[in-house]
C-alpha cells in the first residue's frame, strides 16, 4: 500500500500509544486510541526518560510541555556503589552541556502519570485524533488486502467492529494483540528468578552524600536509588527480592531491608523515611517473533520486555514509536511503500537483540551476580567509567552511545533519496549504552 492512509487503530493508550496518536495526528492521519480501562493511568511506575526517548519527545513537541511541570527535572550524576556507599565510578550528565553544542538532551525526570496527561491533552488539540476509554479489544485477528479490524468490547457490554488501514498494539505486556497473532504463550524469551519491588519512598540520601542516582552492587541487598522529587525528597528505591514471595511477605520484610539497604540506617518505625508506593512485579527478557503480521503491527512492551535497571524498556518503546510513525507517515505522504514496515519489524527485533536486550542484561547482573570488592577490577563497564572521570569529551561519547537504538527509516523509504542521518549532530555507531532508572 502507498498513498494517503484513511484511519489506523492503536491499542493502549499509554505513553507509547498516546506518542504515536499523536506523530500521526501531527500529520493529518485518521487515528483512533481504545484503551480498556476506565481513564488515564494515575500510576507514577517509571520516571526515568533516557536520551533516545528525549530525541523522539523532543522532535514531537513534548519535550517542551513536560518541562513546563515544576516536578520536571534533569538529574547530574548516575554512580555505581557497595552497600555500605563506598563510591565505585559514575558520570556526570552535566558534560553533555558543554558550550557550543547542540544538545540539550540529557535523561529527564517525571512520573509516567503525569507524562501521559501531557500526551492526553496534546493528543486531543489533534482533530484527527480519538481516545476511547473503557474499550477493551476482544480475541481475534481479521484482515484483507485493505483492511484489518478489532473487535471492541465497551465497558457497557455492547461490542462493536472498527476497521483500519492498520490496527497497532502497543497494549503492554500482557498484549490482546500479540495473543491474538501468536499465541497466549509465544512471546520468546525468559523470566528472572529475582523479582523486582519498586518503591516511592521520602528519604534524604542527598544528606550522605550519595548523588541524584546510584545503583547499589550486592548479592544480597542490590538495589537502586534516584532522586524524582524536586522540593522534596522523594526518591524511587527499587531492589531485588527473593522470587515467590506475597505482597505481605515483601512489605513485612521491607523495614529490615531498609535499615540494611538505605545510608544511616534507619530503624524500623523511626519515622526517618516514609514509604508511599510499593509495586513488586515480576522482570522478563522477552521479544515477539515479529513485530509486523500483514496490517497488525507491535510497539514498546506489547513487542519486546527487558529488566527496568538501565531503563531501556520506556525508552526503546518511544523508540519504537517514533519509528514507526515515521514509517506510516511515509506510506501516507506516499514516500514509500508498506514494505517499510517490514523494515520497521527487522531493525527493531534487530535493536532489541544487539543491544537492549544484552546491555539491559549486564546492567541487572552487575548488580547482584559479583564481589563489589571486585567490581574495580573485574567488571570493564566500571572500569571504563573509572578510567573516564575527568575526561568531558568520553563521558559524552559514552553517553550519547545511547542513541545507538535510534533508526533512521526514511533511508529505506522507495522514492526519495536518502535522508540525512540522525548522526548528523553525534555519532550513534557506539551501542554503549548509559544505564538510567526507571
Amino acid at each position: 500500500m502507498t498513498g494517503p492512509l484513511k484511519k489506523v487503530i492503536i491499542v493502549g493508550a499509554g505513553p507509547s500509544g498516546l506518542l504515536l496518536a499523536l506523530r500521526l495526528a501531527q500529520k493529518q492521519i485518521n487515528v483512533t486510541v481504545f484503551e480498556a480501562t476506565p481513564g488515564p493511568s494515575n500510576q507514577p511506575r517509571a520516571t526515568h526518560y533516557g536520551i533516545p526517548a528525549v530525541w523522539e519527545l523532543r522532535r514531537a513537541g513534548v519535550i517542551d510541555e513536560l518541562r513546563k511541570d515544576p516536578e520536571c527535572f534533569q538529574f547530574d550524576v548516575m554512580c555505581w556503589r557497595k552497600l555500605d556507599g563506598t563510591y565505585l565510578s559514575g558520570m556526570d550528565t552535566r558534560d553533555l552541556n558543554r558550550p557550543g553544542q547542540p544538545y540539550d538532551d540529557r535523561i529527564v525526570v517525571l512520573t509516567l502519570n503525569k507524562v501521559i496527561a501531557v500526551l492526553e491533552k496534546m493528543v486531543a488539540k489533534c482533530e484527527t485524533a480519538t481516545v476511547k476509554y473503557g474499550h477493551k479489544v476482544l480475541p481475534g485477528v481479521e484482515q484483507d488486502g485493505e483492511k484489518a479490524w478489532v473487535t471492541i468490547e465497551r465497558s457497557d457490554g455492547v461490542t462493536e467492529k472498527h476497521w483500519a488501514d492498520y490496527i497497532v498494539g502497543c497494549d503492554g505486556a500482557s498484549s490482546q494483540i500479540r495473543r491474538s497473532l501468536f499465541g497466549d504463550k509465544e512471546f520468546p524469551g525468559y523470566t528472572w528468578d529475582h523479582q523486582i519491588v519498586a518503591t516511592n519512598t521520602y528519604y534524604d540520601f542527598h544528606k550522605y552524600g550519595w548523588e541524584d542516582s546510584n545503583f547499589i552492587i550486592d548479592r544480597e541487598h542490590s538495589f537502586m536509588a534516584a532522586r524524582i522529587g524536586v522540593k522534596e525528597p522523594l526518591w524511587r528505591v527499587t531492589y531485588t527480592e527473593i522470587n515467590g514471595l506475597t505482597t505481605e511477605e515483601i512489605q513485612a520484610r521491607q523495614a529490615k531491608k531498609f535499615e540494611i539497604m538505605f545510608p544511616g540506617h534507619p530503624k524500623p518505625g523511626s519515622g526517618e523515611y516514609k514509604v508511599i508506593l510499593t509495586s513488586p512485579y515480576k522482570i522478563h527478557q522477552r521479544c515477539a517473533p515479529s513485530f509486523r503480521v500483514g496490517r497488525y503491527l507491535l510497539a514498546a512492551d506489547a513487542a519486546h520486555l527487558c529488566n527496568p535497571f538501565g531503563g531501556l524498556g520506556l525508552t526503546g518503546g518511544i523508540v519504537d514509536v517514533g519509528g514507526l510513525a515515521d514509517c506510516l507517515v511515509g506510506i501516507h505522504e506516499g514516500k514509500t511503500s508498506d514494505r517499510i514496515l517490514d523494515e520497521y519489524s527487522r531493525v527493531r527485533i534487530e535493536k532489541y537483540k544487539t543491544i537492549i536486550d544484552p546491555i539491559s542484561t549486564e546492567n541487572f547482573r552487575r548488580l547482584w551476580n559479583q564481589d563489589p570488592d571486585k567490581a574495580l577490577e573485574n567488571d570493564d563497564f566500571i572500569k571504563l567509567l573509572k578510567a573516564n572521570e575527568g575526561n568531558v569529551e568520553l563521558s559524552r561519547q559514552m553517553q550519547l552511545g545511547s542513541l545507538g537504538i535510534l533508526h533512521d527509516f526514511s533511508a529505506s523509504f522507495d522514492n526519495i533519496k536518502p535522508a540525512e542521518p540522525l548522526s548528523e549532530k553525534v555519532d550513534i555507531s557506539a551501542v554503549t549504552v548509559t544505564p538510567v532508572a526507571n
